[in-house]
């Protein structure tokens, strides 16, 4: 039974987070606040960039669709948590959850790909300084944010495809906050070899490859500034590279250790809790990491501001 038509269910009941009823309403306000903050944060930080002339360049550039691909992720799954936790039978639409299945993969792989492309960028401006303007031009990096929306969207949509060919029968319940694509396998009637295959070795492409090249780029960085022998040069390559490998390391190794290094011991509580890590907390703290700590960023909202309070008194 490998046939679209032999879909017997019409819809998925997600278990949502194994809370207490008493504590259903705080998780929620929880929940909520953390969600807000995630939209307000990534929306400031495209505002700003769109309209600062000072912060038209390259990394701001790649800066301006990680924070659209950060609030999107996590609209792709929150919304839905947030109403499933109000109604007494959380379900969702074959249809739904497939849909809900290759946004989250989309945004996911997007945002591993624009994290690529900022490490590069941090390579360039401080290892060659000098030739940073012809390295990284204007054709160059949208090339490097269009190849990423590409390659995220074909992947994305192979492993939708995939899923849509399986077949499932009478359990149709998932014990999970979202349509994940590893607890959709789990209740899967057909046999899903093809599908573990395609997710091990597209993980490698899309995940794997992708961390590696961002942990050299940031040697390579960490290398060059620590050539200059002053305690100020060892204070820039802990402030430039501290704050951003440590969301790569959140958000590469819950997604590496959930899809690609699955032990038979990992309970339902670990994997929801690792995978409300990447979906919840990178996309919110994102903005205070990359941008809100940054003095380009504080200036440029100082400016939006200035010109605000003028346009408001003329």
């Amino acid at each position: 039974m490998t046939g679209w038509n032999q879909t017997i269910i019409s819809d998925f009941l997600l278990m949502g987070l194994p809370i207490w009823p008493e504590h259903q309403r705080l998780f929620y306000i929880l929940f909520l606040a953390m969600y807000l903050i995630t939209v307000l944060g990534n929306l400031l930080i495209i505002v700003l960039i769109h309209l600062d002339s000072h912060l038209h360049t390259p990394m701001y550039s790649f800066l301006t669709n990680l924070s659209f691909s950060d609030l999107c992720f996590s609209s792709v799954t929150m919304p839905k948590l947030l109403q499933n936790m109000q109604n007494q039978v959380p379900s969702i639409p074959y249809a739904g959850c497939l849909t809900q299945m290759y946004f989250f993969l989309f945004f996911g792989d997007l945002e591993s790909f624009l994290l690529v492309a900022m490490a590069y960028d941090r390579y360039v401006a401080i290892c060659f300084p000098l030739h940073y303007t012809s390295i990284m031009s204007p054709k160059i990096c949208l090339c490097l944010v269009v190849l990423s929306w590409v390659l995220t969207m074909f992947h994305a949509m192979l492993h939708t495809v995939l899923m849509a060919r399986l077949s499932f029968c009478e359990d149709n319940v998932i014990p999970h906050f979202f349509c994940d694509m590893s607890a959709l396998l789990k209740l899967a009637c057909s046999d899903i070899q093809v599908n573990e295959w395609v997710i091990f070795i597209m993980g490698g492409l899309i995940l794997v490859i992708p961390f590696v090249l961002i942990i050299v780029s940031y040697t390579q960085i960490v290398s060059s500034i620590l050539k200059v022998p002053s305690a100020q040069g060892i204070c820039k390559a802990f402030s430039t590279c501290g704050s951003h490998l440590s969301v790569v390391s959140l958000f590469y190794g819950t997604v590496i250790g959930l899809y690609l290094c699955p032990s038979p011991n990992n309970s339902t509580m670990k994997e929801t809790v690792m995978a409300m890590m990447y979906t919840v907390v990178t996309p919110m703290l994102n903005p205070f990491i990359y941008s809100l700590r940054n003095k380009d960023m504080k200036g440029a909202l100082r400016r939006v501001l200035c010109r605000s309070k003028i346009s408001f008194y003329l």
